[in-house]
């Protein structure tokens, strides 16, 4: 057998640049590094040594360039991802709150962090966690629950096992989701004698299980006896590249599909089956078939509570839910009939088994009293008041074509997106909403446009998120990448703000003016920006945001627009409960009747 000696780390990277998709490419895109003294030495030097194949990113920040990462997974549907390495001590666990990202989204991921010495020498070694009970623990065992795979690398060979065992994680349907290899410092410097043969290139294909005979009969069955189906179309359409047979199946059967907001962009905007986004932060139109439906096909949705409404969407009595999902373990959910089958082949087994099956229901009134209260919602305001979060995507909407790309994350403004929002093409709606990162969207943005780099990304994002997290736009910069960054500063946390007074309370701690202070906020957002080299404006209406946004088309870097908002309006129309829970207890007469108002709500929810 030849065999090759190279250090744990040389040996790391060398594999990881052979790995390929089924398109040829490497599955690997690059590796985000913050380098410190648990990995400069042994995966600094590595990877400086491949750099012409496999390309290595600086970030700012461990997290952010972690969330850059899973963007660009998320962008290119899971057929190519990225790696991430830190330090021990803070640098990796700065990377934790990125791994519950990526595991709740099952989105690939390989975190690279450094870990304390194998051999205990220098124990213990700068930022070393110490269990007076446990000395196999280290900070990187917080990575335990938000990864799909662990693994602590001890000894160099270890790898032959580790490696393998991880790229078949990342490249599973089911299984997909952040891999961490916590990798000893000491130990990334130690070589050992490689098989050559571990280096060859590999390609990764996706599986695409089909259905099971017995399951696909009970589903078939359960859609033929139903008068008002409805389809609810997941991230799992998308991760499946399954769009196009979503559209046949709707065309073909005559049902209506409605979209989470992991599934957004599924189908066309103006398919005729297409009734837009579904539950808490859904449309009428959606929202009132899903609650006369006695079928729900899900397709590759995890069923969470904004979808279901907190599981009081669905109120037919009857109602069965069919979960197509990939996943075992989402299909089982809400005691639905299981389907466990890739999104694509699960779909045309159906449809090739329903054979001439269809139903017939006019959405049309539907349709026509949503776009209507949309229209409503996206029109710029009269005089002088501050524009909603609505009219803002309105202009943002009027100034993009079928190719842009929306991302944000948390707040108020994915609800209004997922309402108002109209996705032209698949991947043209990107939001992270499984874990509501508040700091994703400017990091998101720019592995979007790295993922795919011909369309316009335009990064819609509200001032407490901008405020957690925008270290990476100075990178945009000094990578080239343009990006178009529109901040909506309402002066706080104004969605949480509404929430707090919709449960009863006092507006206490979210909106800036409302928080304990001495002296008023007041930030330069645009000369903040502007600091990193972003091409930076704030301007004062719809009107010039709409001017702003045309002038950014021909920009080269990356460009932010600032515009203040009012906090308190959001869209009325559409949405759907939400279960958040009010004090039993409380001497506020308002908390009191939104008890009341609460506990009648819940006598709905089907559990």
């Amino acid at each position: 057998m030849r065999t090759i000696r190279l250090t744990a780390a040389q040996a790391c990277v060398r594999y990881l640049a052979a790995q390929e998709n089924e398109a040829g490419e490497r599955i690997l895109a690059g590796v985000w590094a913050i380098f410190g003294h648990g990995n400069v030495a042994g995966l600094g030097e590595a990877l400086h040594g491949v750099r012409d194949r496999l390309p290595t990113y600086r970030g700012h920040n461990e997290q952010s360039m972690a969330h850059a990462a899973i963007a660009y997974a998320k962008a290119r549907a899971r057929r190519r991802f990225m790696a991430v390495t830190s330090s021990i001590g803070p640098g990796a666990t700065n990377m934790v709150t990125a791994a519950a990202l990526a595991h709740v989204n099952r989105l690939p991921v390989l975190f690279l962090p450094g870990d304390v010495y194998a051999s205990r020498r220098p124990d213990p070694v700068l930022q070393q966690i110490e269990d007076f009970g446990d000395a196999t623990v280290s900070a990187n065992d917080c990575f335990r629950p938000v990864s799909r795979y662990f693994d602590r690398i001890t000894r160099p060979e270890q790898l032959l096992a580790a490696l393998p065992r991880a790229m078949a994680v990342l490249t599973d349907p089911a299984e997909c989701g952040p891999v961490t290899l916590a990798f000893c410092q000491d130990v990334q410097a130690e070589s050992y004698d490689y098989p050559e043969s571990f280096f060859a290139p590999r390609v990764w294909r996706p599986r695409r299980p089909r259905p099971d005979a017995d399951e696909l009969a009970a589903a078939v069955a359960a859609l033929q006896g139903a008068r008002r189906p409805l389809i609810v179309a997941g991230g799992g359409v998308l991760y499946a590249q399954a769009s196009a047979t979503l559209d046949a199946f709707a065309r073909a059967h005559g049902v209506p599909v409605a979209e989470t907001q992991a599934g957004k962009s599924s189908l066309p905007h103006d398919h005729p089956q297409n009734l837009g986004a579904i539950g808490v932060t859904g449309t009428s139109a959606a929202n009132a078939l899903a609650r006369e439906a006695d079928v729900v096909l899900a397709v590759g949705t995890r069923l969470q509570d904004f979808t279901t409404g907190s599981r009081a969407l669905f109120r037919d009595p009857t109602v069965r839910i069919v979960a197509l999902n990939v996943a075992a373990f989402d299909a089982g959910k809400h005691g639905a009939l299981p389907l466990v089958a890739d999104a694509r082949e699960g779909l045309a087994a159906l449809s090739e088994a329903l054979g001439g099956w269809r139903v017939a229901i006019d959405t049309g009134p539907l349709l026509a009293e949503w776009n209507a209260a949309r229209e409503a919602a996206l029109a710029p305001p009269q005089g002088n008041a501050l524009p909603s979060d609505a009219q803002v995507i309105g202009a943002v909407q009027r100034a993009s074509d079928a190719e842009t790309i929306v991302v944000c994350a948390a707040g108020g403004l994915p609800g209004e997106l997922h309402k108002l929002w109209q996705a032209s093409l698949p991947q043209g709606y990107h939001l992270e909403y499984g874990y509501s990162t508040m700091g994703y969207e400017i990091a998101g943005g720019l592995g979007v446009k790295m993922a795919l780099p011909d369309r316009e990304v335009v990064v819609m994002v509200g001032d407490g998120s901008y405020m957690m997290m925008n270290s990476e736009l100075a990178t945009a910069v000094m990578l080239g990448v343009k990006l178009t960054v529109v901040l909506l500063d309402n002066r706080g946390f104004g969605c949480i703000d509404r929430l707090q007074r919709a449960t009863g309370g006092a507006g206490f701690n979210n909106l800036l003016d409302d928080a304990l202070h001495e002296t008023p906020a007041a930030i330069d957002f645009a000369a903040h920006m502007a600091s990193m080299g972003v091409a930076a404006e704030k301007v004062g209406s719809i009107a010039e945001l709409e001017a702003a946004l045309s002038r950014a088309k021909a920009a080269r870097g990356p460009v932010g627009i600032v515009i203040d908002t009012d906090p308190r309006a959001a869209t009325a129309a559409g949405g759907a409960w939400w279960d958040v829970a009010v004090p039993e207890t409380s001497e506020r007469e308002a908390v009191r009747a939104a008890r009341a108002a609460y506990d009648e709500a819940r006598a709905a929810q089907r559990l």
